[in-house]
């Protein structure tokens, strides 16, 4: 039975065929392979290192995701376990078809261990930031129509947070919007960092000024998720600032921001949800995010529902139309006894 770090040799020296087989939507440009992200969107954030001693390694310069080909299937497949990564691996590779036992992260490579550094770095990052209410970060909210974010402990500020250039390496630091991702027990497995212009002008003129760090997959940005009472109605996207939109006008509704397509695929609801808002993203990722987590949906036994918003997003909907525009927008998409716990003037 072949190791991680085996493994992942092995499909870097088949990258190229693992490019085309699980980024068919990408390209080959010299020595990288360019598409759009992990879901296979078309784009050219994401490069795959095709030749070399890198080969396999790929970054996403839109999110700040970055590993090795073992990494990709993970994303691609939305494969929680390692287990059934290495499984899709060997498939791929045509080797026998064995079921490992889970690897301890030593005989693991790279692959335990960088997703237990990244966790961790995380973690030290979100003990310290400050509180986010009266900040540049609560400005910047703000000025998107999102006034109550402050009340939400998943939301933070950072001063001085470090930013590195993606292709010089350089670091530099901004103040920044800090958002913690954490899984159903409520740890800290990751952040989303918003980098800020320190004058107030919105988002800090860098490459990228939005990047996730640590786990992500199956967990997101959590509002409003009681610690001891059961969670019968989830709300789910994309966005931060969507998701923010929505809990704008439904503050009771617990909430959930997976940051991407790929995450909010792969977003495991709680056992005791019954239904299940999924607002929908106009582009072919969102699309197939819908997807995934509808079918995952039902087969737990969950009602889903697709929110569809009357221009982009949810978050231009609150800032254009305003908040009773998206309210009425919202009613007529909520199951009745939704609307009317969850809308004002039920």
């Amino acid at each position: 039975m072949l190791s991680a770090s085996e493994l992942a040799n092995r499909l870097a020296q088949n990258a190229e065929a693992a490019c085309r087989y699980y980024l068919s939507s990408g390209h080959r440009a010299g020595n990288y392979w360019i598409v759009g992200d992990v879901a296979n969107s078309k784009g050219g954030s994401l490069y795959v290192r095709l030749t070399g001693p890198r080969a396999g390694k790929w970054v996403d310069a839109a999110t700040g995701q970055f590993g090795d080909l073992l990494d990709l299937i993970r994303e691609a497949r939305s494969l929680p376990d390692f287990r059934d990564v290495a499984e899709e691996a060997r498939y791929f590779l045509s080797l026998p078809q064995v079921r490992p036992e889970v690897p301890h992260a030593d005989e693991a490579g790279g692959f335990a261990s960088v997703r237990r550094s990244a966790m961790e770095r995380a973690q030290r990052l979100f003990r310290t930031t400050q509180a986010l209410g009266g900040t540049l970060a609560d400005g910047y909210l703000r000025q998107r129509s999102i006034l109550r974010a402050s009340v939400h402990p998943a939301l933070r500020f950072h001063p001085s947070c470090f930013c590195r250039d993606l292709t010089t390496g350089r670091t530099t630091s901004y103040p920044a919007l800090i958002a913690a991702v954490t899984d159903h027990t409520g740890a800290i497995t990751g952040v989303h960092r918003t980098w800020l212009d320190p004058d107030g002008g919105g988002k800090a003129k860098v490459e990228n000024p939005r990047r996730a760090l640590g786990c992500l997959l199956g967990n997101g940005v959590r509002f409003h998720f009681p610690a001891a009472s059961p969670v019968r109605v989830i709300a789910a996207g994309e966005g931060l600032e969507s998701i923010l939109s929505l809990s704008q006008v439904m503050p009771d509704m617990a909430m959930v921001a997976g940051l991407s397509a790929t995450h909010l695929a792969a977003f495991q609801p709680p056992g005791e949800c019954l239904r299940l808002y999924i607002a929908a993203d106009a582009d072919a990722a969102g699309r197939r995010a819908i997807e995934r987590l509808s079918g995952r949906a039902r087969a737990l036994g969950i009602l889903p529902f697709v929110l569809l918003p009357e221009l982009g997003d949810f978050n231009e909907d609150l800032g254009q139309l305003g908040p009773d525009r998206l309210t009425a927008t919202l009613r007529g998409q909520l199951a009745p006894e939704d609307a009317m716990a969850f809308l004002p003037g039920r």
